[in-house]
């Protein structure tokens, strides 16, 4: 714990500068020597050491909340979604605060060469979008209740042409969070849609991209947890998580966000886990 305790405090204290200035090249190197080496799985932290250095050169980074990511216990990352490289981004981001992410991610991904390794080693969640998904369910709830960060996007995806500002959403993570009871901390990032756009095919390294993550308090649900959990409160958790990491998102872009999108009616919860298109 000492050892983690050192790295949050080097972690957090980032917040004391301005907004929207960089993470300084000691503090993202201290960072690295001290974030979390067990309980990762050979391959998974393979990669993460391997992708930790690159993704220092191509982008600068701006992390900040991370002192609502728990020391321990279950907890979902509820996350906007907006590039192929968000997962990498949000695994900097968990691992600066001490804990191991997992993610939840499309089955076919775990017959891929590359990222096959990592995603069966690092326990992370396969979701099979042509059954009905309860299998992936069940294994979220496990994951959390087990003491896991478990990281979501809603949205399910992101859009090859948007704003960036966050699409309705389905109702997993509020399965999820009414189910178990853990937290559920909503995270906004910006940036990773700049260092690849959703329409690239590779990133673009100059101007270099800074890569912006706010994480905020935990989305109040205590009051939808009482009696049965049905569509009317799965709708109004999920719009809770969507608007608070609205909320957050704002703050990073310095903008008004738009009028909230119609939400969609809630599918069953099978639907609701399909993971973004990589993961």
């Amino acid at each position: 714990m000492a050892r983690q305790d050192r790295l949050r405090r080097i972690s957090q204290s980032h917040d004391r500068r301005r907004s929207g200035r960089a993470i300084r090249l000691w503090r993202k190197l201290a960072i690295w020597v001290l974030y979390p080496r067990t309980d990762r799985g050979f391959w998974y932290g393979f990669a993460i050491d391997l992708l930790w250095p690159v993704l220092m050169a191509v982008a600068r980074w701006d992390f900040r909340g991370g002192n609502q990511v728990p020391t321990r216990g279950g907890a979902l990352l509820a996350v906007n979604h907006l590039s192929h490289v968000d997962p990498i981004v949000l695994v900097s981001y968990v691992l600066a605060n001490g804990r191991v992410p997992r993610f939840l991610a499309m089955k076919e991904l775990w017959g891929k060469t590359v990222v096959g390794a990592p995603l069966r080693w690092g326990r992370h969640i396969p979701v099979d979008r042509k059954a009905s998904g309860i299998e992936a369910y069940r294994a979220a709830v496990e994951a959390v209740q087990r003491g896991e960060v478990v990281v979501v996007y809603p949205e399910g995806g992101f859009a090859d042409h948007s704003d960036g500002w966050p699409r309705a959403a389905r109702t997993g993570i509020a399965r999820m969070a009414l189910e178990t009871g853990a937290p559920v901390i909503p995270v906004a990032q910006w940036g990773s849609n700049h260092l690849l756009p959703p329409t690239a095919s590779r990133p673009t390294l100059f101007p270099r991209a800074t890569l912006r993550v706010l994480a905020g308090p935990p989305v109040a649900l205590d009051d939808l947890r009482e009696g049965r959990i049905g569509r009317k409160a799965l709708q109004e958790a999920t719009d809770r998580i969507m608007g608070r990491i609205t909320e957050q998102l704002a703050v990073l872009r310095g903008e008004e966000p738009p009028r909230p999108p119609e939400t969609e009616e809630p599918a069953p919860a099978a639907a609701d886990l399909q993971p973004p298109a990589v993961s």
